[in-house]
């Protein structure tokens, strides 16, 4: 891993009209505060590595954009942004369209500083241990599961099938959109403890 990946600059230059700005200041601002930072692509958005571990990741759409803390549950400063995020339960930060709907650049170096400060401290994102056979949860799905606790307390007690049918056809979605309401869709079917084809099992 390395500062300032190219990937990053490539994501960025990709990314629309509306949303390189964006991009560009939050990375200088995680640069600025978190100078010992390290860049990557991962789960095709860039993010932002701290002692190894993930700090953040910045996500760019069609319509919007949006930065996303890791420890995101844990924050307190996270109740401080006037954000959409709670909405979404996605992306910390809330949907993103222009400069103006960012916080302020101290409440942003300070919620930066708040999830270094429990990553020093050795807080993890509150998950189930994988088994051999688990799949990864991807940080929206996992932060979406954990936006409704009943749902997470099922999911993490789950057979790693009924966890797998459910990953899987969320990440399969082709757009956003189509993601966005498989999760939605997901979250509900999980809080009535449903599997993914329950239509489909006998009875």
């Amino acid at each position: 891993m390395e500062k300032y990946n190219i990937k990053v600059d490539e994501y960025i230059e990709k990314s629309p009209d509306f949303a390189q700005p964006v991009l560009t200041y939050l990375r200088e601002i995680i640069h600025e505060t978190c100078p010992d930072v390290e860049e990557a692509i991962k789960w095709k958005f860039p993010t932002f590595m701290y002692k190894g571990k993930i700090l953040c990741s910045i996500t760019s759409f069609k319509h919007y954009c949006s930065l996303g803390f890791w420890l995101h549950q844990e924050m307190k400063t996270i109740k401080e942004l006037e954000t959409t995020a709670e909405k979404s339960s996605m992306f910390s930060l809330g949907k993103i369209t222009k400069m103006e709907d960012l916080p302020s650049k101290t409440l942003l170096k300070k919620a930066i500083k708040e999830a270094m400060e429990l990553t020093d401290m050795g807080v993890t994102m509150k998950k189930a241990a994988p088994s051999k056979t688990e799949m990864e949860i991807p940080d929206y799905f996992q932060t979406a599961l954990q936006a409704q606790p009943k749902a997470l307390a099922i999911f993490e007690k789950a057979s790693p099938s009924f966890r797998k049918e459910y990953i899987t056809w969320i990440v399969d979605a082709k757009t956003e959109a189509t993601r966005n309401k498989r999760m939605e869709q997901a979250l509900e079917w999980i809080t009535e403890g449903k599997g993914r084809n329950w239509k489909y099992e006998r009875k």
